[in-house]
């Protein structure tokens, strides 16, 4: 349950999880639902109404592994009602033609060619956030602590001793690095990244529209990088949808800051007019698109998850649901080994096992990132070939369709 810091003394656990994003938050429930003693920390109270200043007002769409994960440790019962599903993914590729966006090819690809029910649910993180806030106080074994964060550490043979802000100390059999992309564990731990910079950002933020969405997710293919339009219930009695939209970084930074009516006629030419005439429904927010990879995952009593671990572009809900098989990963094998929690054995099929599967993933999406953004004619006409061909030919499908829900 969740309690107050103590003011001295040190706190014997078996998990210590160091970040409270979205990754943390369901590793806290995961670790504690499976009868480990779970403590996490982080400097911040998460925000969790999508009008506040710092709201994340991205979306994720949770892929079956995700939600198989979530009734494993039992909170996916609080969090369905939340939920859209998504039924299918439509692919859409353009061409910019007398400033306008022409259609060359479309295809949309079924869930329920791989199973009897949709292939993701999609949630807003400020909203994800929100529930997780609500559940975690009633999982057995866990306790948050918000407003203390990550100082320093002292890993020995048996256990992991950290130095929070505030002075306390927290020892733990095993240490969870959850604490994004400049991650603190992960420099304690010396261990290195590999980064690629593409000069891109992302915008992140909901529309309404004026056509349905069919809870059908669309990603629109153009130069510049994706427009991606994922659904979400209605607002005010209008569809509505969370998109990210991808652009070279001084685009980026001009659509931040256009008014809303520019904004939102650029937004529908951007999108093809697919869903209609489309309307901005909150405050934009705006990411630095990379690729970063840990070089290893593991040290001494620290595991590295989620974005301490990897970050990918936003492209094909890769990037949370990677997070989430790392976490399946680890609490598989200390699920296993309970009584060997956190030895290096354990953190080194961890790191081997997960490590391969994020440094192919990442490499498929650097090169899709790079074709799809791509002004040269040569890579649109690949762009369009490698769309029909994804399509058309089943085994090529249903492959990938597999893979977006897995490891590769």
């Amino acid at each position: 349950m969740t309690q107050h810091a103590p003011t001295s003394g040190r706190t014997h656990v078996d998990i210590l999880i160091v970040g409270g994003g979205i990754a943390g938050m369901i590793a806290a429930a995961a670790f504690g639902a499976s009868g480990f003693k779970t403590l996490m920390v982080d400097p911040y109270t998460p925000v969790i109404e999508g009008d506040q200043l710092g709201a994340d007002l991205r979306s994720t769409a949770f892929l079956r592994p995700a939600r198989d994960l979530f009734q494993k440790i039992g909170i996916w019962d609080a969090l369905a009602p939340h939920a859209t599903p998504l039924d299918g993914l439509r692919i859409v590729d353009t061409v910019a033609r007398n400033d306008a966006p022409t259609v060359r090819t479309e295809r949309q690809f079924e869930g329920r060619e791989t199973a009897d029910e949709p292939f993701g649910w999609n949630f807003l993180n400020w909203h994800m956030r929100r529930e997780l806030m609500r559940i975690l106080p009633n999982v057995a074994q866990t306790e948050t602590r918000y407003g203390v964060g990550f100082k320093s550490m002292l890993t020995r043979t048996n256990s992991a001793i950290v130095t929070l802000t505030d002075g306390t100390q927290v020892e733990a059999k095993l240490v969870i690095g959850a604490d994004g992309r400049a991650s603190a564990v992960r420099d304690a731990a010396g261990i290195g990244t590999s980064v690629t910079r593409y000069g891109q950002k992302s915008l992140a933020f909901t529309a309404k529209h004026s056509l349905p969405h069919a809870n059908i997710s669309t990603e629109v293919y153009r130069e510049g990088g994706p427009f991606t339009m994922v659904p979400l219930a209605d607002i005010e009695g209008q569809p509505a949808s969370a998109i990210v939209w991808m652009n070279k970084g001084p685009k980026a930074l001009d659509l931040l800051h256009m008014d809303t009516d520019a904004f939102n006629a650029e937004m529908t030419e951007r999108s093809a007019g697919l869903l209609g005439n489309m309307q901005l429904a909150s405050q934009r927010g705006i990411f630095p698109i990379i690729t970063q990879v840990a070089d290893c995952l593991s040290a001494q009593r620290v595991a590295l998850i989620a974005e301490a671990a990897h970050v990918l572009p936003p492209i094909g809900a890769q990037g949370l649901n990677t997070s989430l098989n790392d976490l399946a990963a680890l609490l598989d094998l200390c699920d296993a080994n309970p009584d060997d929690l956190g030895n290096t054995q354990m953190l080194d099929a961890y790191s081997r096992a997960r490590h391969r599967d994020i440094t192919a993933r990442a490499k498929v999406v650097d090169l899709f990132n790079r074709v799809v953004r791509s002004e040269d004619h040569i890579l649109q006409s690949v762009r369009l070939l490698g769309l029909k061909a994804v399509h058309d030919i089943k085994p090529v499908r249903m492959g990938v369709m597999r893979a977006g829900l897995g490891p590769l």
